[in-house]
């Protein structure tokens, strides 16, 4: 159901005087995998990547473009190195990525049916001229179908516009890895300052998902929709998945990657990744290489728990779940050792391309309010790294709990922004005098 800025209110007051049945989200995604127009390799399940390394002296970034770097014999020497590994084995090669933020060149190959993507990978990665090797991992958004409700969590349990007389995430720079978000939208007029897509063959669009979570981070204020959490902050539309017939979302391990090469190059603050999927070994070099680099990531943990748990899972990723308000200190199954943050994920209303507003549900969207609560730390305190904007967002000792915002701030600025009476807030001690 799509919701105009004026049916909104009457729908709320219909669903709950009448008791509608409210309309639903997309499907909640299965592992089918994807199939996207074009040569960058999407289309085809039987994919690997290669990895050559970049000898350090023979690149830089070109300063136009975070995603290409300046050619030279020693690129050109890479190719013929990776034509001659796709003729030995039987190899096709689609397509190739620089990615100097680990010093690597990317190449996509295909293989033949009844090939083994793992026994190839495994060859390849014998041979001296080779990084690595890997099949290419599917991803899927982490949204779930769910009933419309008239309510919007973030501002009845988050006080949101309470935490805005403290920080609004003014200027952070926040990447959003997902399907395109429709930056036309009210409101996120002026909030993505700038959109870059990595889906090859396939235009950057403005899709569902990544539209509902870019609302939930960062709609602005005074629009007469929703309020974002993190109004201040400034997106990257990174797309790096596709919507697909039915508007469950999919990516894979090469589109990830460019993404995330591309939001560590442009120096973004927080990396959300509101979606699942196996481990990866390119994406966890990516990962690892973001981190040191002072850059938080939030990751949706996937409901179903088990192999497709990543990114959520690796280390140094804030692992989001929708809390549940029956039980609201259980861990979701197969919870992250690191533990998982519970935040609102669960009938939030937010934007969808064309100007109007769906209620969602799903891990995803808890994600997106975890990101747009560390874009407001962020705000307050510039200079922290990731396990200090982390540390504030919960206490050590609570490795499964749900989020207090209210006390998150208290914790980052010093002072209550809203009613703190049954939050556990440990507050700066006052000067003796």
């Amino acid at each position: 159901m799509i919701l105009s800025r004026r049916a909104l209110p009457a729908l709320a007051l219909l669903a709950l005087v009448f008791g509608i049945a409210p309309a639903h989200t997309a499907p909640a995604l299965g592992d089918a995998v994807a199939s996207v127009p074009g040569n960058n390799g999407v289309v085809s399940p039987r994919q690997l990547l290669v990895m050559l390394r970049l000898p350090a002296p023979h690149y830089r970034p070109d300063a136009s473009y975070g995603g290409r770097y300046i050619d030279d014999g020693g690129r050109s020497a890479r190719r013929r190195i990776t034509e001659d590994l796709a003729r030995r084995h039987g190899l096709k090669l689609v397509a190739d990525w620089p990615m100097p933020a680990l010093g690597l060149d990317c190449y996509l190959m295909e293989y033949g049916e009844g090939e083994q993507a793992q026994h190839l990978a495994d060859l390849l990665s014998r041979d001296p001229r080779v990084e690595w090797a890997q099949p290419v991992g599917i991803f899927s958004g982490m949204g779930d179908a769910a009933p419309l409700y008239p309510v919007q969590p973030g501002g009845r349990y988050w006080h949101v516009d309470e935490l805005h007389r403290m920080a609004t995430g003014r200027d952070v720079a926040v990447a959003v890895v997902d399907s395109g978000i429709d930056s036309r939208h009210p409101d996120l007029a002026g909030q993505v300052t700038l959109t870059e897509n990595f889906v090859d063959g396939s235009p950057y669009a403005a899709e569902t998902h990544g539209t509902a979570v870019a609302g939930i981070i960062a709609a602005r204020d005074g629009n007469g929709g929703m309020l974002g959490i993190a109004s201040g902050a400034r997106l990257m539309g990174l797309r790096a998945c596709w919507q697909q017939a039915d508007r469950s979302t999919r990516c894979n391990s090469f589109t990830l990657g460019k993404a995330l090469n591309f939001a560590i190059l442009h120096q973004a603050k927080i990396i959300n990744l509101s979606l699942s999927g196996p481990s990866d070994r390119l994406l966890e070099h990516l990962l690892d290489t973001a981190l040191a680099r002072g850059i938080s990531i939030v990751g949706a943990l996937d409901p179903h728990g088990g192999e497709r748990a990543f990114p959520a899972s690796h280390a140094g990723v804030i692992a989001v779940a929708q809390e549940d308000r029956a039980h609201p200190v259980a861990a979701p199954p197969d919870a992250p050792q690191h533990g998982v943050r519970l935040a609102p994920g669960r009938d939030i209303p937010t934007s969808i391309p064309g100007g109007g507003w769906r209620f969602v549900s799903g891990n995803s969207y808890a994600a997106a309010h975890v990101t747009g609560l560390l874009a407001l730390l962020a705000e307050l305190r510039p200079g922290a790294m990731p396990a200090q904007l982390e540390r504030l967002l919960m206490p050590e000792t609570s490795l499964n709990a749900t989020i207090d915002a209210c006390a998150t701030i208290a914790r980052a600025a010093g002072a209550c922004p809203c009613s703190c009476a049954t939050a556990s807030v440990i507050l700066p001690a006052s000067p003796a005098p």
